[in-house]
């Protein structure tokens, strides 16, 4: 059976997160509703992470395995078609070998989170961003940031249900910036690192926005690390200002 790897975009507002559920609309539910249109049995797609409820993706990655050889762009082009009106669309299509794996190929995942600093209530990108109201002090809070990166023991930043074997991970890179955004300014954060855990790049940005808001120091960042607690974190930020930008591969599949 022939595989391709499909890269994604969607809004998460409508779904309980990734992962198919047999009770919530999910992404995964509705792209494999849509291949099965398209070959009419069960589907299975895996993905190159799981994004929680309400997490957007610009550029998700999944594989799944077909019956018969399409073309990839045709394949793109129908999968959209099904996919309406679900706000999920499939940006490219490539066939890989047998071997690849969405998940098990990738050497490297990136995050975006989207901050609006403004008072006025969001409107156009209500749903996109985290609005805060007051001012945050950006340097202090990429102080904070450099505390975080590099190889640690990260159960701070763990949620209590995190099913990962190992709290140990290596954070690669997490730049805090000042942007102007189309509804004001924005703030924001990326992040990189081969896997995550639960919750940790939530926990991070709500960390870190207490130490722009000049609650926290970034000292305190470091001393919630070497706390391995996870009562030492600050408060989980909400999900729907986070995207999945990107995932990295060896030889990208897409290129």
């Amino acid at each position: 059976m022939p595989r391709y790897a499909l890269k994604i975009e969607y809004h998460g507002a409508p779904f309980a997160g990734w992962q198919r559920q047999a009770d919530q609309p999910s992404v995964q539910g509705a792209i494999e509703a849509a291949l099965a249109r398209l070959e009419r049995r069960d589907h299975t797609i895996a993905a190159a992470g799981r994004t929680d409820a309400g997490v957007h993706a610009l550029g998700q990655v999944a594989h799944c395995d077909m019956a018969r050889d399409w073309d990839p762009f045709r394949l793109s082009e129908a999968l959209n078609y099904h996919l309406k009106p679900n706000p999920v669309s499939i940006l490219a299509c490539a066939q890989v070998e047998d071997a690849w794996h969405a998940r098990f190929s990738a050497v490297e995942r990136r995050y975006l989170f989207r901050i609006l600093e403004r008072r006025a209530p969001a409107t156009h990108d209500a749903g996109q961003v985290w609005q805060i109201t007051h001012p945050l002090d950006v340097h202090a809070m990429q102080q904070g940031a450099d505390m975080l990166i590099g190889n640690h023991d990260f159960t701070t930043f763990r949620s209590s249900i995190c099913q990962a074997k190992s709290p140990v991970k290596t954070l690669d890179a997490l730049r805090v910036q000042r942007v102007e955004g189309f509804s004001g300014p924005e703030i924001h954060f990326h992040v990189r690192a081969r896997s995550f855990l639960h919750n940790q790049v939530r926990s991070f940005v709500g960390t870190l926005e207490r130490v722009g808001a000049g609650t926290w120091t970034p000292a305190d960042v470091r001393r919630a690390l070497e706390a391995k607690d996870r009562a030492a974190c600050g408060p989980v930020c909400p999900p729907y200002g986070l995207y999945l930008a990107a995932v990295g591969y060896p030889n990208d599949p897409f290129a």
